[in-house]
């Protein structure tokens, strides 16, 4: 059984999370599968949209919690092996903001501590009803530090507290409410929809989106009038390419720009 499995349909990668047993849980394997083929994807130019769901149940339920107890027995208590692990974990999550596609993603049943930083990492997320989101590491002892840096900067921050200091699950209509998800639908209809959505995005011109969604994240680090200069350089380049200029006299003749990239 591969662990995470790809599907490759009209320029979209379909990433499926595939250790329904362990509830997709982010063990060491699922962790290097996923920077194996996010790094595949970073240059694969035939894919213009990436969609990450998870098999069975659920879509993550976060870090691998007997990986995590196996580790304690080296003679260090495992310092070292956790202290990797985190890195391995915060890689993945800044490889996915870093690609040049929006991944999105699907998500169902639950998704909790890292699975939920996984979701908030996510350039968009789609999420069926029913669908419940937590950082409940709180529960255990675990205060959930590195989803946190993720959960904070999608959700308005006392939020954010309320959920890390009580462990408490939300639902996926309040988790759309505070900005976690893009959209909530019934559970028949989650791929449909993510599909729609991802080959809506997968239409428009790679290269754009490319050089816009790695703008979008550089400019949320700057002071405004810094973005403002920044952005506007971007705009400029992407003015200047030949296919935003046949985007733009295809608008102008009321027809449809045909792009090969």
């Amino acid at each position: 059984m591969t662990i995470l499995e790809r599907r490759d349909t009209n320029a979209v990668a379909y990433l499926t999370m595939n250790a329904p047993e362990r509830l997709n849980a982010l063990s060491d394997e699922m962790l290097a599968a996923l920077q194996t083929e996010l790094g595949e994807l970073a240059e694969d130019h035939s894919i213009r949209a990436i969609v990450l769901s998870g098999a069975g149940k659920a879509f993550c339920a976060g870090h691998d919690l007997k990986q995590m107890t196996a580790g304690r027995q080296a003679e260090d208590s495992g310092k070292a092996y956790f202290k990797d692990l985190f890195s391995r974990c915060a890689t993945m999550m800044q490889t996915i903001q870093r690609l040049p596609q929006p991944v999105i993603a699907q998500v169902h049943g639950i998704a909790t501590a890292a699975g939920c930083q996984l979701v908030a990492t996510c350039d968009i997320a789609i999420a069926a009803e029913g669908t419940r989101f937590g950082v409940n590491g709180v529960n255990i002892g675990l205060f959930c530090s590195t989803p946190m840096v993720a959960l904070s900067r999608n959700i308005p921050r006392k939020h954010a507290m309320e959920m890390l200091t009580t462990g408490q699950f939300i639902s996926a209509k309040k988790a759309e409410q505070l900005g976690l998800l893009n959209r909530v639908v019934p559970e028949e209809r989650l791929a449909a929809t993510t599909t729609e959505l991802a080959e809506t995005i997968a239409a428009k011109l790679g290269v754009a989106v490319k050089i816009g969604k790695q703008a979008f994240y550089e400019q949320l680090q700057m002071p405004l009038v810094q973005a403002y200069e920044y952005t506007g350089d971007v705009m400029v380049e992407n003015m200047l390419w030949r296919e935003t200029e046949a985007g733009i006299a295809a608008f102008l003749n009321k027809e449809t720009p045909n792009w090969d990239q």
